[in-house]
């Protein structure tokens, strides 16, 4: 298995509206519904734990902790960079596959 680039953790519409605006800074696409992106996440215990990349005013990379409790949390998706398109995009159609040999009619 690929390593993993991150998780991006969606939470319960209630959810969003309890933690209010001490979430705002964190929460990211919203043509996807809104969601926070984290490097790392923790889900053992009452409370999910994730890890959060950024920077600082001033430049700076930090890395945070934010720790919400587990019941706030509807959906966590894995991001992985094995070649594969991942993501809530249109994705091309892929035309299916022709027969090598015609198919094969019943006799009556």
């Amino acid at each position: 298995m690929n390593a993993s680039e991150g998780y991006a953790v969606f939470f319960f519409p209630q959810a969003l509206e309890a933690l209010g605006d001490a979430v705002k800074p964190y929460l990211t696409g919203q043509a996807e519904g809104p969601h926070i992106f984290c490097k790392e996440i923790d889900t053992a215990g009452a409370f999910t734990e994730m890890t959060l990349v950024g920077q600082s005013p001033d430049g700076h990379n930090v890395e945070l902790e934010l720790m919400v409790p587990s019941s706030m949390i509807r959906m966590i998706v894995s991001a992985h960079s094995d070649g594969s398109s991942f993501g809530f995009g249109p994705r091309p159609m892929v035309k299916p596959a022709t027969p090598a040999t015609p198919p094969i009619t019943p006799v009556a």
